[in-house]
């Protein structure tokens, strides 16, 4: 089956558009709705990146006032982020911009030299699962969709984070929703559909966080899979040691739980995006109960790939991650 392919660079990572035929006259051709697609992602990330200084986020960031007029995509965002903090109990916190800022993401990696996963894991602390803040500034975000206001406690930055993309992607699933078959992938977090979707499934291959390797691949027709790993994003400090951009929010410094990398299955990009950071941030235990619903898998520490959920149930078949 033929479909527009793209794939371009935003938010400091790697985006992929996938896009079959209309599923009825008079639509926009492929090309020009990924074309579209593309612009309206890339303003998104103008828009809500706390590392442009221009952007709303880092304005409503900046703002003294308790209660703050803002546009109705960072309205948008502000909520998925508060609602990925209520959903997981707080492990996922968008207020901890800076605990991430301290602990040396100041500005983007995309550029950066990449270190290794295994170089980080000898000298990584004893692992521990993480645990929400004591006094979890997140619960001070109140949205008002009517108002178009967000009231934060001032002094309160938010860093939407890995909701961003996942949001995103819903945002661009809904515009493609008429076409055969979609797929997008704002680095890792994939919203999947189409009206003939069912029919060919997009196969989703896992890469191993330490080899590469494809660990398993997962058949998904519609709704949202994500990956998050400590591998995405690492740096080293200024006194030699290793930080990643996962947080314990109990503690605010890099999270060691156990897991090394968690792919979950969702409803929605969101979703997923929100349910895989939940479950690598609980550690191997809570990682079961989190992903056993819907399904998903973990990497623990020691290499070892654990399907969980429904998942255990489906045969893996490596195929190309996306194909067209």
């Amino acid at each position: 089956m033929s479909e527009h392919d793209l794939s371009f660079p935003c938010m400091g990572c790697e985006f992929r558009l996938l896009l079959g035929a209309p599923g009825g006259p008079g639509m926009t051709p492929p090309a020009e709705a990924v074309s579209r697609a593309r612009g309206w992602l890339e303003a998104c990330d103008e828009r809500l990146s706390r590392f442009r200084e221009s952007s709303e986020l880092v304005s409503l960031n900046e703002d003294p006032r308790e209660v703050v007029p803002v546009r109705p995509l960072l309205l948008k965002a502000v909520a998925a982020a508060r609602w990925a903090a209520e959903t997981t109990g707080g492990l996922v916190d968008p207020t901890l911009t800076g605990e991430i800022e301290r602990a040396g993401y100041r500005r983007s990696l995309a550029d950066a030299e990449p270190l290794a996963l295994s170089e980080a894991l000898g000298s990584a602390p004893i692992r521990r699962s993480a645990g929400p803040r004591a006094q979890a500034a997140w619960r001070t975000i109140e949205v008002d969709g009517a108002a178009g206001t967000v009231t934060r406690r001032p002094g309160v930055r938010i860093d939407s984070g890995g909701v961003v993309k996942g949001m995103a992607a819903d945002i661009v699933a809904q515009l493609f929703a008429g076409y055969e078959r979609f797929c997008v992938d704002a680095a890792g977090d994939l919203a999947i559909g189409g009206t003939r979707a069912a029919r060919n499934p997009y196969r989703v291959e896992v890469e191993h966080p330490l080899t590469g390797e494809h660990v398993h691949t997962v058949p998904v027709s519609r709704g949202g899979i994500a990956t998050s790993g400590l591998n995405s994003r690492m740096w080293r400090r200024a006194d030699g040691s290793i930080a990643h951009h996962l947080l314990d929010p109990s503690t605010g410094e890099p999270a060691w739980t156990g897991v090394l990398m968690a792919t979950a299955l969702g409803d929605s990009a969101l979703a997923a995006e929100t349910l895989a950071k939940w479950a690598l941030l609980s550690g191997p235990d809570g990682a079961r109960r989190v992903l056993e619903r819907r399904g998903g898998l973990v990497v623990h520490d020691d290499g070892d790939v654990e399907l969980i959920g429904p998942l255990r149930s489906r045969v893996a078949v490596h195929l190309s991650r996306v194909p067209a």
